[in-house]
Order: C-alpha cells, then sequence, then structure tokens
C-alpha cells in the first residue's frame, strides 16, 4: 500500500504544476524581488544649502569690514590733512605774543584750543605770561620752521592719526626780544601738539614741548 506521507507530496506536485500551467504565458512568474535601493533623504542637498548660507553671510561680513575699513581710512587721511593744517596756522598763534597787545593776541590763540587745554592756557597767560611780558616788555615771534631754501614744507609731520585725533609735531623758531636780552633771541623747539574735530574745525587740545 502506498506512503500516505509520499501520496501527498506528489499530489501537492502535481497541483503546483497545474498552477504554472493555467498561468497566462506572458506572466512571469512572481519571485521575491530584489528592494529597490530607498533614495537617500535630503540631507545633501540640505547641508549643501546651509553652506551656501554660511558662505553668503562670510561674503557680506567682509563686503562690510572692508567697506569699514576703507571708509576709516579715507576719513583717516583727511583728518591728517586738516589737523596738519590746522596745527601749523595754530602753534604760531599760541606761542607768539607782544606785550603791547596781550589780550588780542591771547584771543587769537584761544580761537585754536578746545577742551580743558582752553582753560589752562587762559590761567597760564593771565597769572604767568602776561604780568611777565608787561614787565620786561616781552614780544615772543613763533613761526614754522623752513629749511633754509625756503621752497620746502614747513618742519611739521603727523606722528599719529585717527578720525577722532592726530598727533603732530612741528619744529618752531621762537625769536624773543625783552628787556632781559642785550639782542633778540632766537630758540629753536620742538612742540608736540594733539588736536581733535570740533564743529569748528580742527583744534588744539594739548601742547608739550619736547
Amino acid at each position: 500500500m502506498p506512503n500516505p506521507t509520499l501520496r501527498a507530496a506528489t499530489v501537492r506536485a502535481a497541483a503546483k504544476r497545474a498552477e504554472r500551467a493555467a498561468r497566462q504565458p506572458n506572466e512571469p512568474e512572481t519571485t521575491p524581488a530584489a528592494s529597490a535601493p530607498t533614495p537617500r533623504s535630503g540631507r545633501r542637498p540640505g547641508v549643501l544649502g546651509a553652506v551656501l548660507a554660511v558662505l553668503v553671510v562670510l561674503g557680506v561680513v567682509a563686503g562690510a569690514v572692508l567697506g569699514w575699513s576703507y571708509r576709516d581710512a579715507e576719513r583717516t587721511a583727511q583728518a591728517r590733512t586738516a589737523a596738519l593744517a590746522a596745527a601749523q596756522k595754530a602753534a604760531p598763534a599760541i606761542l607768539s605774543y607782544d606785550h603791547r597787545h596781550l589780550d588780542r593776541d591771547f584771543a587769537v590763540a584761544r580761537a585754536h584750543l578746545t577742551g580743558p587745554f582752553l582753560d589752562q592756557y587762559g590761567k597760564t597767560t593771565k597769572t604767568v605770561v602776561a604780568p611777565t611780558a608787561q614787565q620786561y616788555r616781552g614780544v615772543v615771534k613763533a613761526t614754522v620752521a623752513k629749511p633754509p631754501s625756503g621752497d620746502a614744507a614747513p618742519a611739521a609731520s603727523v606722528v599719529s592719526a585717527s578720525p577722532d585725533e592726530v598727533v603732530v609735531l612741528l619744529f618752531m623758531n621762537q625769536l624773543t626780544t625783552s628787556t632781559q636780552v642785550a639782542t633778540p633771541r632766537l630758540d629753536l623747539n620742538r612742540v608736540r601738539m594733539t588736536l581733535v574735530p570740533t564743529p569748528q574745525g580742527w583744534k588744539v587740545s594739548a601742547v608739550d614741548a619736547l
């Protein structure tokens, strides 16, 4: 008698053959398809966009810094020119006086000054310079030194400069006459002036004799 297990297997095999024969000729036998690779998420485009955004920001910042640097350099150059001219005009006025018209001379000098130095100059000229000049009939005429040829620029140069402050070094000639000296005396001095911008132009905020 046939084995029941073998007979069941034979039946199943026959059923499968019949199923395959019943399929349409064009219909491929279904087999587990390999799963297509899942497209990656948008990480790469996202990272690229972030990098581009950072580059744009850096470009904007760099442009702003360069623009600011250019404007600051331009303002500094303008400050150098204006302050140097103001110092060459102010120095003779500040360092000169004549006992015959001290009030006028001091007023001219004060027009070039600003800040605490303006008050300091007023006190010094009132308590020290004026009494001495009147007592000894002093006359001091100060000029910015020039080379012997007279063709070159005056002996004045900018030591440091920024849009808010300029320091100028000047070589001054001071010719003094008074009852204390038999003949006019020529003094060669170096003066450092600090100038700051004001609504009325560049003014002297400090003077130091070197």
